[in-house]
């Protein structure tokens, strides 16, 4: 079980590396965090830095969760360890794959901030069942083409994840996972619901620049109406 262990804490640091903040303290010389949303994740990363910058953090990030989760995986398969399927089978991947997922949101590096693990996520998912993962992802395109939401696609192409992996037949364990995930997420993602619900959610693609994070705090604390669009808020 040693072994599990170790795996579970290296998900975590791995998953908590702040590539996003990182990037743009790099390139710009300010922190990510206080510019737009004040998320790390590849969408504020992309506004902050430039296309190139937000495309280089989700690949990072969604590598980032596969590559502790796919090593969980071939030692699960392969049963190096025979004790970790002692209490239920095939758990320790998953539970590699949820260390990998929060700490892409509560980074160590970052006093327990960061993104929405959207982008992790999916990493986790690809190792898990590559084809669940890739449906989660195609699912995640569509609704974006669809809606223009990257917001509401994160939350539905996670919350159709437990369905591709039953299809796939991966296992309970696995499932499980998918719908913890959805559940992570989509609390994550609480103020762009209520956004949605007010009809302020801003589609991909809108020209408007998004407020500061500050700005945002600020105006929900002092009450003060919202007669402006409020930026989308990072979705990984």
């Amino acid at each position: 079980m040693i072994s599990a262990l170790l795996l579970v804490i290296c998900a975590y640091v791995m998953g908590s590396i702040p590539s996003g903040f990182w990037l743009v303290k790099a390139l710009k010389g300010i922190d990510v965090r206080t510019f737009g949303s004040g998320s790390t994740g590849a969408t504020n990363v992309w506004r902050a830095a430039g296309p190139a910058a937000g495309i280089f953090v989700f690949f990072f990030d969604t590598i980032k969760g596969y590559i502790p989760v796919a090593l969980a995986v071939f030692w699960d398969i392969h049963e190096f360890d025979r004790q970790w399927n002692s209490i239920y089978p095939h758990l320790v991947p998953s539970i590699v794959a949820a260390a990998a997922l929060v700490g892409h949101s509560r980074s160590v590096f970052l006093k327990f901030q960061g993104g929405k693990s959207a982008a992790t996520g999916l990493g986790t998912l690809l190792a898990l069942s590559p084809m669940g993962g890739t449906c989660t992802f195609l699912t995640w395109m569509l609704i974006v083409k669809l809606s223009g939401y990257i917001s509401l696609a994160s939350i539905l192409g996670v919350g159709s994840c437990p369905f591709w992996f039953y299809a796939f037949g991966a296992p309970w364990a696995a499932i499980a996972y998918c719908v913890f995930g959805f559940i992570y997420v989509t609390y994550r993602h609480k103020a762009n619901i209520q956004r949605m619900l007010k009809g302020t959610e801003p589609k991909i693609g809108d020209k408007k620049k998004p407020e500061s994070a500050a700005s945002a705090d600020a105006r929900e604390t002092s009450k003060i109406p919202d007669t402006t669009s409020s930026t989308t808020e990072s979705t990984t």
